[in-house]
C-alpha cells in the first residue's frame, strides 16, 4: 500500500493534510500547481499518470476509514513514498467542509509544463489535437477533455485565456482525463494556431456558420479542431485565417454546447482518419 502504514487524523486541524481543509470553497490551482482530486476513478487516473511518469504527481491521499479495505488494490499502485491519511467520517467532514460521502481525496501537483513548441514538437505524425480559445467554464473545460481522450486525440492545447483544467469541478467532469492527456494552457490562440499551422497542422474552426459540414470534411494527416467560447465562438479573425466547419442542427438553434459539439466533432473527424474502429 502507498505509504506502508496508514496515518489515522483525528484532528480537522492537523496541519499534515491542511491542503484538504475546506475544499468546497478554495481550489489550490495556481499554488504551485496543486490540485485536489476526488472519487475513485479520478484516484485511479492519477495513479496510472503518476506510474507513467507524466506531466502530474501524487503528493498525498486521504480517505474515509470504512472505505481503506475496498481500496487497497488501488492504492498499492502509488509509490511508497506517498502518505495515506485515513479519517472517520466526521473528521473528514469536518476536514472538507461538507458531507463528503465518496470519502476519497487525493492532493496531486503538475510538474512544470513544456514550452508550445516543445508540446506540439512532441506530438505524433498522424496526430489529432483538440484546441479550446476562451473557454472559461470549468464543466466545458472538463467535458473537452472527456471527450478528446474518448475519441483518441493526442492533445488538447489551451490558450491563455481559458480556466484551469486541473480545477476540482473540471478533474470531475472530465472522470480524470486531464491527468492522462496531454496539455497545454499557455500563448495567445492566435500563437497557439500559428505554431500550429507552422507544424503541419490542418486547421478546422468550428463554427455553426463554417463553410464545411463536419462529416464531409476529409482530414489530412495532422489536424487540430478549433472550439470557441460559448455564445461569442470563434473570433472573426480565427475563422478568416482558417477553414471552417459547421456540425448540422435544426434551423432555429444558435449553437450547441461547447461539450456536445466538441464530442460529434471529435467523433466525425477522428472515424474519417481511421482511429476508430
Amino acid at each position: 500500500m502507498a505509504g506502508g502504514s496508514t496515518i489515522e487524523i483525528t484532528d480537522p486541524a492537523d496541519p499534515r493534510i491542511t491542503e484538504f481543509t475546506a475544499i468546497r470553497e478554495r481550489d489550490l490551482t495556481g499554488r504551485h500547481g496543486q490540485f485536489i482530486a476526488e472519487g475513485t476513478v479520478v484516484l485511479s487516473m492519477l495513479a496510472k499518470a503518476h506510474a507513467a511518469g507524466g506531466d502530474v504527481v501524487a503528493e498525498k491521499l486521504l480517505i474515509l476509514k470504512n472505505r481503506l479495505a475496498g481500496l487497497s488494490d488501488l492504492l498499492v499502485r502509488f509509490p511508497s513514498d506517498v502518505p495515506v491519511y485515513v479519517a472517520e467520517a466526521p473528521v473528514l467532514d469536518a476536514i472538507a467542509g461538507f458531507h463528503l460521502h465518496r470519502g476519497v481525496l487525493a492532493l496531486g501537483r503538475r510538474l512544470p509544463a513544456p514550452a508550445l513548441t516543445d508540446r506540439i514538437a512532441a506530438l505524433p505524425e498522424d496526430a489529432l489535437v483538440l484546441v479550446g480559445c476562451g473557454i472559461s467554464n470549468h464543466d466545458n473545460i472538463g467535458s473537452l477533455f472527456r471527450n478528446a481522450s474518448g475519441f483518441t486525440a493526442d492533445a488538447v492545447l489551451l490558450d491563455e485565456t481559458c480556466c484551469d483544467p486541473l480545477y476540482r469541478k473540471a478533474l470531475r467532469v472530465s472522470v480524470g482525463s486531464v491527468l492522462t492527456m496531454r496539455y497545454s494552457r499557455q500563448g495567445s490562440a492566435e500563437d497557439l494556431l500559428g505554431a500550429l499551422a507552422s507544424s503541419g497542422f490542418e486547421i478546422w474552426a468550428l463554427s455553426p456558420a463554417g463553410t464545411v459540414e463536419i462529416g464531409a470534411v476529409t482530414p489530412g494527416r495532422r489536424v487540430a479542431l478549433v472550439m470557441g467560447t460559448e455564445g461569442e465562438g470563434l473570433p472573426e479573425a480565427i475563422l478568416r485565417r482558417f477553414q471552417s466547419a459547421r456540425i448540422a442542427q435544426a434551423p432555429g438553434l444558435d449553437s450547441l454546447n461547447v461539450g456536445t459539439a466538441s464530442g460529434i466533432a471529435l467523433y466525425a473527424i477522428a472515424r474519417a482518419m481511421g482511429r476508430l474502429g
